[in-house]
């Protein structure tokens, strides 16, 4: 798409089309959590080829003409589907739900052969921070088979801001900058209880519902942290799109919310 400024998302394309190389090994399989879909109960995508969800409006055609044909892998939606109940989660299955933009935007860039299977799971609705905490660490198990848990969300996500600010010409003037300073202190915590009870509640940090009026697009940090477990976090990307601050943070190589 045609951006003024023409460089607006360039950090964040570099910054995506690097993780591949930040890892050790190449994932033997995706398992991404987006803030494009909530189920009243965690679900989990069992669809063996995916299509994709077109779900935005308003945007050039060419954009309604993408492709990412990565399979899905039945399989591991089984074992995400255990390993969610085994913690005490209900968690159902979808056997017809495609790759919303959550997944095939960010994920074009950093896999762009799509040839490494994907799974989602959607949040669950009521955005409970503590429980997505807790799915996380029950889903911790799957990083030492090779898949890759990617959180893809926005750190800043005040969207009637951001298109102010860029109708404006206001650019420049950076919001969330307070939150952005609190979340990459909690999310950077050498003490992994101590994160997550901060990211836990996130909602009474300072500026938090200026950067996230609502929370969905936070949220999938919280199930990146949990499945993190005792591994540290670190900030990989800070930028500035639309008048806004947004950050990645990785966790034993695995990228989050850029």
């Amino acid at each position: 798409m045609d951006w003024d400024p023409p460089e607006t998302w360039d950090r964040q394309r570099e910054f995506l089309a690097g993780v591949p190389a930040s890892l050790a090994e190449a994932p033997k399989a995706l398992l991404v959590i987006s803030g494009h879909w909530e189920e009243q109960q965690f679900t989990v995508q069992r669809n063996p080829a995916p299509p994709l969800l077109f779900d935005y409006n308003g945007f050039p055609p060419h954009t309604y003409e993408l492709t990412w044909p990565a399979l899905g892998d039945p399989a591991l939606s089984d074992k995400v589907q255990a390993l969610v109940e085994a913690a005490g989660f209900p968690c159902s299955v979808d056997e017809t739900r495609g790759y919303d933009h959550g997944v095939f935007i960010p994920l074009k860039v950093s896999f762009p052969e799509a040839d490494i299977p994907c799974v989602q799971l959607s949040l669950r609705s009521d955005l409970d921070p503590a429980a997505h905490i807790a799915v996380g660490r029950a889903l911790a198990p799957l990083r030492d088979e090779g898949v890759l848990i990617i959180g893809s969300g926005n750190t800043y996500h005040n969207m009637q801001k951001m298109m102010r600010a860029m109708r404006g010409g206001t650019a420049g003037a950076v919001n969330g900058q307070e939150f952005d300073r609190w979340l990459s202190d909690a999310a950077t915590r050498p003490d992994p209880e101590e994160r997550d009870q901060m990211l836990a509640q996130w909602s009474a940090a300072p500026g938090a519902r200026n950067a996230n009026p609502r929370e969905e697009h936070l949220i999938p940090l919280h199930v990146v942290a949990g499945a993190a477990l005792a591994d540290k976090g670190v900030k990989t990307l800070e930028d500035q799109v639309l008048g806004a601050v947004e950050s990645a943070f990785t966790f034993g190589g695995a990228s989050s919310d850029a």
